[in-house]
Order: structure tokens, then C-alpha cells, then sequence
């Protein structure tokens, strides 16, 4: 089996699920495991400097072997969303895919009516779940790649490059990766985030995120005794939900259209919580989404008496306000792309990624692709071909990145 893929089936093996209601960092054990097996093997292939701080983190760094050239950052994070199960030990590997539907079990298939790109990977070397777990793409692959990356440098001193500064996060999935990362520490001049999807993606754009945390106090009576009393915290959160367009929610929108999810609610007559992201590629109307939510739950509060609270944190902002300034980085990725290749797909990413926190923290850091699709879910799957695509982008940026 090629090492880059047995590194990647060792990777997903271990659960390393995200948890929101967990304040630490990281949020999950699976996590400190994980890392601790990358400083082994960073360790091992020679990069003496590599270790795990005491948030989770993984830095290594990479000597180079000429003095030209910028230094270059590397990033790829651990944790796997709260979605379903994360650890994968079931992959099913279908090599020289002929095309049709892929069976996961009994009761769950990839059909190319669902999900027509499978059609343009005939031929590839696929990697899925069987159908309970999420497959841990998302950004093990990332992981896999970057590791390759550093191999191949190390076993392959012709290889003309600069200094490498690597590094692997905990807690993206829920917003925190970039938390408690040391810019200044990790040293590099810019970065890549390894985390994107299809073969050609390059990102540098992201939306600005927030979440919305709505708590509602009810009025629980006997029903039987409830007229004039009772106030239905339950009906009170439905018809909040109504009150926002219905047109931007994720399954309306694509391309630069921003959304409301409700992504969780749970609660009785007496007390309900609701939870919604915010998304909005545009600073403007990620604004407004925010400033009609908090009109919505001050209207409500004037009917039925200040009963509802409401706490709006923004999560990250778009990260193109500070690439556009070092636009030189991403024309170093179209060449390279370009010269293995591979046509470059600019588009916005639909979602965050440590890459924007980072790149108002001083770090420039737009995001490559790793071959993944459909992730968070059961239906995840990968393409290996894509993936050792990506490792060959890496290693033709880091030979192009020269002074």
C-alpha cells in the first residue's frame, strides 16, 4: 500500500471529534493522541524540533537548503466535526472506480443521481466510509499530505527549498483552531492551509461567521388551567424561526449568498435554546443578518414581555481583505498548479477555516485542495488520485518559492 495512503487509514482510525460543549483545548482526548503520534513521526523522518504544546498544538520545522526564499507555513487541522462518529476503522477502498453507485451498507449508497461528480472520478482510487462513521477526510487528508510533503524533502535533498514551518490544530471544526495557534513562534512568512476539497480548489476568500445563542423563558401552567397563562416557549422559537427569510437558508443559497441556520433547539413549554450560524461572504450583509436577528427577538420581546436573550459572538471574518495585500502567494500557487497539471478553481469558500482567523492574525494563509468531497457526513469520501495531485502542488510551491 503507498505510505501517504497507509498514513491517512492510521490517521482516521483515531476518533478525534470536536466538542463544542467542551471549553478545553483541545475539546477531545482523541486529539492529544493524534498529535502525539505526528510528533513521533515528525521525530522519526528527522524533524528534531517537533512537539505538542500544552493547548494541543503540533509544530514542527524543516531546514531548508537554500537561503533565497521565503518561509513557508504548512497547516492542516486534527479534529474531525461533532457530526456523527469520527472514528473510521471500516474504509472501504474501491480502486480503479468503474463508475455507478457506491454501496456504504445495507441501508445508505453514494448514487451518481445524488452526487453526480463521482461520475468524473472514474478511474481513481476512492476512499469511503461504510456508512456509519464520517471518513475524517476533513482534514486528516491535509494531514497525510503535508507529512508526504516533509518526507519527500527530507529523503530528497535535490528537492531546491527554503525553510518549512508545519503545524496541526486542534478544535477547527467548532471554530477554536486558531485560538491559541503562536504566529510569532511558528515563523513563516506565509501559509497554506490544507483543508479544501475537489482537485484545482485555491481559496482566499471565506465567509464571516457568527453564532447566535437565543434563550427563551416560557410559562409552564396545566393545560387545563392554561388559558391566559400559558406562554409556549416552543411556539415562541417557531415563530422566531418564521420570521426569517426563507430564501437564505444553506439549502437556498449558493456562490457569495450568505445564510441563517438554526442548528440546534432544544427546550419544553417552560425554557427553550435555540442556536444559529450566521454566514455572509459580505461584511455589509453579514451586518445586516445580524442586526435583523436582534430586531426580530426585540419585536417578539414587545409582544410577549422580555422573555427571550440573545448573545451574537462573531467566529472569524473574511480572510480577502488580508490576502489581497500578498496576492504574490496565490499567483505561486497558480503556477505551481498549473506546471503539474492541474487547472486552478478560484472560488470563495462556502464555510471558515483556521486560515481566515490566522490571516488577520498576521499570517497570510489561503487554502489547496486535498481531493476530499461531502464532508461531515456518512457520505464523505476521497479520491487518493486527487490526493497525490495535492502532494505534488505542495512540493512544486515549495520548489517555486524562491526570492
Amino acid at each position: 500500500m503507498d505510505k501517504m495512503l497507509e498514513r491517512f487509514l492510521k490517521y482516521i482510525s483515531i476518533d478525534t471529534k470536536s466538542d463544542e460543549d467542551n471549553e478545553s483545548c483541545p475539546s477531545s482526548q482523541g486529539q492529544v493522541e493524534l498529535g502525539k503520534l505526528l510528533v513521533e513521526e515528525l521525530k522519526e523522518m528527522g524533524i528534531s524540533d517537533a512537539y505538542q504544546d500544552e493547548h494541543g498544538y503540533v509544530y514542527g520545522s524543516l531546514k531548508g537548503n537554500i537561503t533565497d526564499a521565503k518561509t513557508i507555513g504548512l497547516i492542516a487541522h486534527m479534529d474531525t466535526a461533532p457530526d456523527l462518529d469520527g472514528k473510521c476503522t471500516n474504509p472501504q477502498i474501491v480502486e480503479n472506480y468503474p463508475g455507478g453507485d457506491i454501496v456504504l451498507n445495507d441501508k445508505y449508497s453514494l448514487t451518481t443521481k445524488e452526487f453526480p461528480f463521482l461520475e468524473g472520478l472514474k478511474g481513481h482510487t476512492l476512499v469511503t466510509t461504510d456508512g456509519t462513521t464520517l471518513l475524517g477526510g476533513d482534514d486528516k487528508a491535509g494531514i497525510a499530505i503535508i507529512m508526504s510533503t516533509l518526507k519527500e524533502l527530507v529523503e530528497n535533498p535535490r528537492i531546491k527549498h527554503g525553510d518549512i514551518k508545519v503545524a496541526f490544530t486542534p478544535d477547527e471544526e467548532i471554530g477554536r483552531g486558531a485560538d491559541l495557534f503562536n504566529v510569532e513562534s511558528f515563523g513563516a512568512d506565509f501559509a497554506y492551509t490544507l483543508d479544501g476539497g475537489p482537485i484545482g480548489e485555491l481559496e482566499y476568500e471565506n465567509f464571516n461567521g457568527a453564532t447566535v445563542n437565543i434563550k427563551i423563558q416560557g410559562k409552564n401552567v396545566h393545560p387545563g388551567s392554561a388559558k391566559d397563562i400559558m406562554i409556549n416557549s416552543l411556539l415562541i422559537a417557531m415563530e422566531l424561526n418564521s420570521l426569517l427569510p426563507v430564501a437564505q437558508r444553506p439549502e437556498h443559497t449558493q456562490g457569495y449568498e450568505g445564510f441563517y441556520l438554526l442548528d440546534e433547539i432544544k427546550g419544553l413549554v417552560d425554557y427553550t435554546e435555540m442556536t444559529y450560524i450566521i454566514r455572509d461572504h459580505s461584511r455589509g450583509k453579514f451586518e445586516d443578518k445580524k442586526t435583523l436577528i436582534k430586531e426580530i427577538v426585540d419585536f417578539l420581546n414587545k409582544k410577549y414581555g422580555n422573555l427571550i436573550e440573545i448573545d451574537i459572538e462573531d467566529s472569524y471574518y473574511n480572510m480577502k481583505e488580508k490576502i489581497k495585500p500578498h496576492m504574490e502567494i496565490i499567483d505561486l500557487a497558480k503556477k505551481s498548479m498549473e506546471e503539474v497539471g492541474v487547472e486552478p478553481i478560484i472560488k470563495p469558500i462556502r464555510g471558515g477555516t483556521d486560515g481566515a482567523k490566522l490571516s488577520y492574525m498576521g499570517l497570510p494563509t489561503p487554502n489547496l485542495f486535498t481531493g476530499g468531497y461531502n464532508y461531515h457526513g456518512r457520505f464523505e469520501i476521497l479520491s487518493y488520485d486527487i490526493m497525490k495531485k495535492a502532494l505534488e502542488v505542495v512540493l512544486k510551491i515549495v520548489e517555486n518559492n524562491t526570492l
